[in-house]
């Protein structure tokens, strides 16, 4: 198995799963980080405690044909690319998992077709919900645990897709699915409250864990269900997330959803309560880790930002999202500050819209 994009996804998955006896690569257009694992290893620290696991990590100009299984964990402006260069080292046997955020499924099967690749049976859909960050090279902090949905694409049920089961619940649990496209789908709705979250530089229980805050993201992830539903996408739920608690109708509906949002940051941050000795790095979302930390383009773009292409095509109403991700976009690009005005200015334009939660 080859892993493109050792990052925190990648990288944990990786580690875990050579840890566990699996023969597994990692590659990374980061040569600095290519050349620290072959040196020392993966050093993994977080919720897990720290370790340094021995890894086999070669430079992509190092591969070697043929591949039998990739998982690309790249973000997700670069998978299409990924899959570009790899393509010649591919077969039609070739298993292609799509292994980041975003709706990135069909553009990989362009891609392979592209390629004279049969790419519509060699994708396989995944949602890896556990979270990290690679603070430096050969360095992952482990942020919190989550579980990891796997599907083929067209919800059959196959003996590749059990065999990459196995090996990533060396990692952490793996469910199998056969509407993987329905939980994509519902994993970057609930992105649009990720993203909300990102436009402050603070802790989550600060941005979210306030219900002032809540309402709003709820505001906004109740926009982008409708733009699911208006695409005839049947969203599922997965892990803390169920698409019914944001279909919000009465006061009472929006207790729950509240009350739900509270349950899901407190999930969110157990893990890291367990180990209360250790300084992590990384307080906020991938998005956040991306503006602050790294100090670079998030892949808001490529994720959940698509949500407005498939909202104007289809004729929902997209304002609340488009507004939100024009926001990140200019935080992004410099122009706008980080901060709770922020956050004002969005709650008057959900009132504006007609669009406040009752």
């Amino acid at each position: 198995m080859t892993i493109v994009g050792a990052g925190a996804i990648g990288g944990l998955a990786g580690a875990y799963m050579t840890r566990a006896g699996h023969d597994v690569t990692l590659t990374d257009r980061w040569a600095e980080h290519v050349d620290r694992m072959k040196e020392r290893g993966l050093f993994i620290d977080g919720v897990r405690g720290e370790m340094t696991i021995p890894v086999r990590a070669l430079h992509p100009s190092e591969l070697e044909a043929p591949l039998d299984m990739v998982l690309i964990a790249t973000k997700s402006q670069h998978a299409v690319e990924a899959v570009e260069q790899l393509a010649p080292l591919m077969t039609a046997d070739t298993a292609v998992v799509s292994f980041q955020n975003g709706f990135n499924e069909p553009a990989l099967v362009a891609a392979l077709n592209a390629a004279g690749l049969p790419g519509d049976r060699m994708v396989i859909g995944a949602i890896p919900n556990y979270g990290g960050a690679l603070v430096d090279p050969g360095y992952i902090e482990y942020v919190h645990e989550g579980p990891i949905q796997l599907g083929e694409m067209d919800g059959s049920s196959t003996p590749r897709l059990k065999a990459l089961a196995e090996a990533l619940g060396a990692l952490t649990e793996v469910q199998l699915s056969d509407k993987i496209w329905g939980q994509i789908w519902a994993k970057e709705v609930y992105a649009s409250q990720v993203v909300f979250s990102a436009l402050v530089d603070d802790r989550i229980r600060n941005t979210l864990g306030v219900e002032r805050y809540a309402r709003i993201a709820g505001a906004i992830v109740k926009e982008a269900l409708e733009i699911a539903d208006a695409n005839g996408i049947d969203v599922q739920a997965f892990d803390f997330f169920d698409p019914a608690n944001y279909r919000v109708r009465t006061a009472d509906d929006t207790r729950k959803l509240l009350d739900n949002i509270n349950h899901a940051i407190w999930l969110l941050k157990k893990d890291q309560d367990t180990k209360p000795t250790h300084d992590f790095k990384k307080k906020g979302s991938g998005i956040w880790w991306d503006i602050v930390y790294r100090k670079r383009p998030s892949e808001t773009r490529s994720s959940s930002g698509k949500l407005i292409d498939y909202g104007r095509a289809a004729g929902a109403d997209t304002r609340l999202n488009a507004k939100l991700f024009d926001m990140i976009y200019e935080i992004e690009d410099g122009k706008r500050a980080l901060g709770f005005h922020n956050y004002d200015e969005l709650e008057a334009y959900v009132a504006e819209c007609g669009k406040a939660l009752p």
